[in-house]
C-alpha cells in the first residue's frame, strides 16, 4: 500500500476515519478490526513513556513506534509534532527515515509547546523541505489557531492553510474547529483535503461528509478512553462490583504480536 492509496482515501464519498494508536498492540488491533489506515497520537506516545506532549521530547519513541507499525497490513501515518526541530533539513531527514520504513504520511503542526503558533513562513519552509525530500509522503499540515486562542481562528486558519498548501502540503488538519459554518468555510476555502478532529457530542461523520470534510482523526481519544476503562475496571474490582467480560481475550491480544523477522 502506497502514498497514492493513502491520498486516494481522502477522496471518497465519506471522510477517511483515521483512528490513532499509541503502541503496536493498539495499532494491530485496529488493523485487525478492518481499519485500512491508522495514525499515531503524540499524546499517547508521550504519556505512555512518561514524557510531555508537544515538547519535542519523543523523537526516538516516535521513530521506534513507526518501525513497529510499518509491517502492519494498513497505511500508517505518524504524528511528528512540530518535526522535533526547527531546522528544515533535520525535519526532512526525519521524514526520509520514516518514508524508508514504509510510513505513508506525517502530521506536522505549527502549534508550539508554549501555546503560541510557529511563524507561518517558517512552517511553510518545513513543509516544503519535507515534500522536496519525500515527494511520496502525505504531509498533513496541522494549524492550531482554534487551540491557541487566536482572535479570528477561522481567518487565521485559512491564511495559514493557504501558505502550507502552496508549500506542498497534501492535506490540512484544523483541530478544534467544530461550528458548522466554520467547517463549511474551511472545507471550501482550503485547496486540499480537510482533516478535522472527532469531537464526542459534536458533528457526526455523515454531517462532516456533507460539509466537505475529507478526513476525521480520533487524536488522543482512544488512548484516553483506554485509560478511563482501565481505571474504571480496577475501581469496580476494588469495590466488589461485577465486571463484564466484554473485552479482548488473552489469546486475541497475544495474536497481535509483531511477526518475527
Amino acid at each position: 500500500m502506497t502514498f497514492q492509496d493513502f491520498a486516494a482515501a481522502h477522496r471518497g464519498r465519506r471522510p477517511l476515519v483515521l483512528p490513532n494508536a499509541w503502541d503496536h498492540a493498539s495499532a494491530a488491533a485496529l488493523a485487525a478490526a478492518g481499519f485500512a489506515a491508522i495514525g499515531t497520537t503524540s499524546l499517547g506516545v508521550a504519556a505512555a513513556h512518561g514524557l510531555p506532549d508537544g515538547a519535542g521530547a519523543t523523537r526516538d519513541q516516535t521513530v521506534a513506534l513507526a518501525r513497529s507499525l510499518a509491517p502492519l497490513p494498513a497505511l500508517v501515518t505518524v504524528d511528528i509534532e512540530g518535526g522535533f526541530s526547527d531546522d528544515p533539513d533535520e525535519v526532512a531527514a526525519l521524514a526520509a527515515d520514516l518514508t524508508g520504513l514504509g510510513i505513508v504520511g506525517v502530521n506536522l503542526e505549527d502549534g508550539r509547546a508554549d501555546g503560541t503558533l510557529r511563524d507561518p513562513g517558517h512552517h511553510a519552509a518545513l513543509v516544503a523541505a519535507v515534500k522536496d525530500r519525500c515527494p511520496n509522503l502525505f504531509v498533513n499540515a496541522r494549524t492550531d489557531p482554534y487551540w491557541t486562542g487566536a482572535d479570528d481562528p477561522l481567518a487565521t486558519s485559512l491564511a495559514r492553510a493557504a501558505r502550507y498548501v502552496a508549500a506542498g502540503a497534501d492535506g490540512v488538519f484544523v483541530p478544534g474547529a467544530r461550528a458548522e459554518d466554520d467547517v463549511r468555510a474551511l472545507a471550501s476555502g482550503i485547496d486540499a483535503p480537510l482533516n478535522l478532529l472527532y469531537a464526542p457530542g459534536g458533528l457526526g461523520i455523515d454531517r462532516l461528509a456533507a460539509l466537505g470534510v475529507a478526513r476525521v482523526s480520533t487524536g488522543s481519544l482512544l488512548y484516553r478512553s483506554a485509560l478511563t476503562a482501565a481505571v474504571r475496571t480496577a475501581g469496580l474490582i476494588g469495590a466488589g462490583e461485577p465486571v463484564t467480560r466484554d473485552c479482548m481475550t488473552y489469546a486475541e491480544v497475544t495474536a497481535l504480536r509483531a511477526p518475527r523477522g
